[in-house]
């Protein structure tokens, strides 16, 4: 990277970081430099706008209208592109054109076409009357599916955007109204409804990341291709692709069965199946199934729950193994082009001819240009077992003078004489990633294939293979990874960590695997949400751990019934209270919000309180319980004082005396604390068997930063990232939490669904160490069969300064 290119890059109008990351970028940033001299920039600034345009013609330009990125250039220089759909339009219509004819180019692109306000204002309004209907039953959710139409409105294929979102915007609210409770998913009133609609406070949660699909028509995706919209090195091809697809949107998420999936795979997840449905599309769920060496059962079955968890249905399960045979005939038919050919070298000697550490020049080996019946007659030799490992690969026959590494020449086959998870023994070659993924895509009649930027280099040879085989080729779209701190996603280092007994398993909840964060307790509802706010684009985005817990949080405000229960618990016995005392309170299950119901507890005249609300020695920053002190009782009408405090041998405190101040007149108090009764006749309390308080696994934000920790990321684990309490116990409210849960919930093995806040304490789950026996018949309670609670804390709760003062 050097200093002229970030100031060339700035004077288009990036940032300064966003210009330092473009310099690194070794396949943008040499045509984003040689876009800017062609427009004239590179001695004086230019606007704003017109840099964005260079930019977008930069970074979006295909292999086949590179020669004529000179005149694009210059159109955008020259005021005639001004959108960046003119810019796209420009590279389309460039694409394997020899000559540029300027007539055709100017009536492809709309140059000179003025689309006023009132013009896009009149078309939306004709428009709003073809989907009146539509619009006034689905209201603000339907903003992404009628933005979209509008801006296909043939008249306005010049408009700018921003005048179509504004008339779209008026017209919506000219015919709704402004936006009331009907358009908010999750909703923080506190006047009563019916219980039924909270009941499906979480359900609605998770279709709404189905059904609103505004991220989808704006930003990054907004400028995505429409089916039949991708040039074809032969037009028969896609003539073949749309009569298969009618025109539909088709991704597919692609997981390798290798591992679990992780925080990042929600994104694509979510892209690849949200993106589908905004176009009412479909999208497939292929496993990427061709190293045999890395695959378990496990995982298979794994990927599929999380996504089936998120809330995704896939149109179809597919494998890459499938097309086995197919592949191979493909290979062959590449060799017989004179496009592949069967390789001995070792990985030290394809290193070496690729220029070598010292990066030299690249240099062709002895096997390259052997007869084409030879390669076919090794390669066959290779399918038959008459090589081993690591003796024979085939490779593509590239460009080994293109500057782009995914050019030298790939691997396409290799052997492996392990069985596989399908098709047991029946191959001994597998075919790579770099051969089989674009050919997949092309065999699915996949429309977008969408991946993280560090697959960028690849798309020129994604594109190279289904054009030297003559096949349909889908257009792949980068966009940026999402990463969380403290925290690692590597499944190399994972699998370190279990190894070494730092975590329990993959999933444990410290992790960012997707089965650990559902074992933490994690909606995935809020997992869906929180990537919606996001949104989508080219650069990557980290996100602070603790803001992505603000946001579980604040969606378990409004989700997570709370109860009350007590950590290394003190028994107070208010004295002037009878034998026998009892009251049954109705507590609701979330303040000042019937709609969440309620339950009854009992108040006796001994019960449980904290070991943090009590103090020996008062202080006059802490105002819980202390001898001589009033306190109030979450729930019960009158507070109590402490009067008497009782050790045991060692002076520890075991038990404090107390006065139930019922008289009239009696001052309000200024806390009220937790509690749990004691009441055999009613299980109360419930005594927990653990709970567990996760924290950040690593110190450090990257702890695979050797600056940041030298020692190497096991040498960063937080020692304190798990604590365990024992001897807790929580209010009876615990089982209605899970008899609603066993009536409600479609697995039984989902304990995590059960969900609730512990007052003052944080929101928690039940992890799937519990044992709650053989509750499976109606007419058996769950309180009645369960030996065993075991809980995760889900996320804590914020703590104001005055409590942090307190502790």
């Amino acid at each position: 990277m050097s200093d002229q290119l970030v100031t060339l890059f700035q004077n288009i109008g990036l940032t300064e970081q966003k210009a330092k990351e473009t310099a690194k970028n070794k396949n943008l940033a040499p045509m984003l430099e040689r876009t800017i001299h062609s427009a004239g920039f590179q001695d004086k600034p230019s606007e704003k706008t017109t840099g964005a345009l260079l930019y977008h013609l930069a970074s979006t330009i295909t292999p086949s209208a590179v020669p004529h990125l000179d005149y694009i250039a210059r159109a955008i220089r020259d005021s005639k592109l001004t959108t960046s759909d003119q810019v796209s339009a420009a590279i389309k219509y460039a694409s394997d054109k020899k000559e540029i004819d300027e007539a055709a180019f100017n009536e492809e692109c709309g140059v000179g076409v003025v689309v006023t306000k009132e013009d896009v204002v009149k078309a939306v309004n004709e428009y709003t009357e073809t989907v009146k209907d539509k619009l006034i039953k689905d209201r603000y959710k339907f903003f992404g599916m009628f933005f979209a139409g509008a801006k296909n409105i043939p008249s306005l294929k010049w408009a700018n955007g921003g005048d179509i979102k504004e008339a779209v915007d008026a017209k919506m609210l000219e015919v709704l109204g402004p936006k009331d409770e009907r358009d908010v998913v999750v909703k923080k009133k506190k006047e009563a409804k019916p219980e039924v609609k909270k009941e499906k406070v979480e359900e609605t949660a998770s279709s709404s990341v189905l059904t609103v699909p505004d991220m989808f028509f704006e930003g990054e995706l907004a400028k995505l291709h429409k089916p039949g919209g991708n040039p074809q090195i032969k037009p028969e091809l896609m003539e073949e692709h749309l009569k298969a697809t009618g025109g539909k949107y088709v991704t597919r998420f692609p997981p390798e069965p290798n591992g679990f999936l992780h925080i990042g795979h929600a994104k694509a997840i979510n892209i690849n199946f949200g993106l589908a449905k905004a176009h009412n599309g479909i999208c497939n769920l292929r496993y990427d199934d061709t190293n045999p060496e890395a695959e378990e059962e496990r995982y298979f079955v794994s990927i599929l729950e999380i996504v089936k968890w998120l809330g995704f249905t896939p149109s179809e399960i597919t494998y890459s193994s499938t097309h086995f045979q197919r592949l191979y005939d493909l290979a062959v038919e590449l060799i017989k082009k004179d496009k592949a050919y069967v390789c001995h070298c070792t990985a030290e000697e394809i290193q070496m001819h690729r220029g070598g550490p010292e990066r030299g020049p690249r240099t062709a080996c002895v096997h390259r240009n052997r007869p084409i019946e030879e390669s076919v007659k090794l390669f066959e030799k290779m399918k038959n077992g008459g090589f081993e490992e690591g003796e024979a690969i085939l490779r593509m026959k590239m460009d080994l003078e293109n500057g782009n590494p995914q050019f030298w020449d790939l691997v396409a086959y290799r052997v492996l004489k392990t069985p596989h998870h399908r098709t047991g023994s029946e191959w001994i070659i597998y075919p790579t990633y770099d051969y089989t993924h674009c050919l997949v895509d092309s065999f699915e009649n996949i429309t977008h294939s969408l991946c993280t930027v560090e697959f960028t280099q690849s798309r020129p040879s994604y594109y190279w293979l289904c054009d030297a085989l003559e096949v349909y080729k889908p257009v792949q779209w980068e966009y940026g990874r999402l990463n969380v701190t403290n925290t690692i996603l590597s499944k190399r280092k994972i699998a370190e960590l279990v190894k070494r007994g730092h975590v329990f398993d993959w999933d444990d909840p410290r992790l960012y695997t997707l089965p650990a964060i559902r074992r933490r307790g994690v909606p995935p509802q809020a997992i869906n949400n929180f990537i919606h706010t996001l949104g989508v684009t080219k650069s990557d985005t980290v996100i602070e751990a603790t803001k992505l817990d603000a946001f579980i949080r604040d969606y378990l405000n409004e989700t997570a019934p709370r109860l009350m229960g007590v950590f290394n618990p003190i028994k107070i016995v208010i004295e002037n209270l009878p034998e026998g005392h009892l009251e049954m309170l109705t507590v609701q299950n979330k303040p000042r919000d019937p709609s969440m119901g309620e339950h009854t507890i009992p108040f006796t005249r001994e019960v449980w309180i904290d070991g943090s609300d009590f103090r020996e020695v008062d202080d006059k920053d802490f105002f819980r319980l202390a001898p001589g002190k009033t306190v109030g009782l979450l729930n019960v009408s009158c507070p109590i004082t402490c009067t008497k405090v009782m050790k045991d041998d060692s002076g520890k405190v075991v038990e404090l005396r107390a006065r139930y101040e019922d008289a009239p007149g009696f001052k309000r108090p200024k806390t009220y604390i937790q509690w749990v009764a004691e009441s055999p006749e009613h299980g109360s309390p419930v005594r927990l068997a653990e709970v567990r308080l996760f924290d950040k696994l690593f110190n450090h934000a990257n702890p695979q930063d050797k600056r940041e920790v030298p020692g190497g990321y096991l040498s960063d684990i937080n020692a304190e990232s798990l604590k365990v309490e024992k001897g807790a116990l929580v209010e009876i409210g615990l089982w209605d939490v899970m008899e609603r849960w066993t009536k409600t919930s479609e697995s039984k093995t989902d304990y995590e669904a059960m969900r609730f806040q512990l007052t003052r304490i944080g929101y928690f789950c039940l992890d799937r160490e519990s044992d709650l026996g053989e509750f499976t018949k109606p007419e058996i309670s769950i309180k009645d069969t369960a030996t065993k609670i075991v809980l995760n804390r889900t996320v804590p709760l914020q703590v104001s300064s005055t409590l942090k003062k307190q502790e």
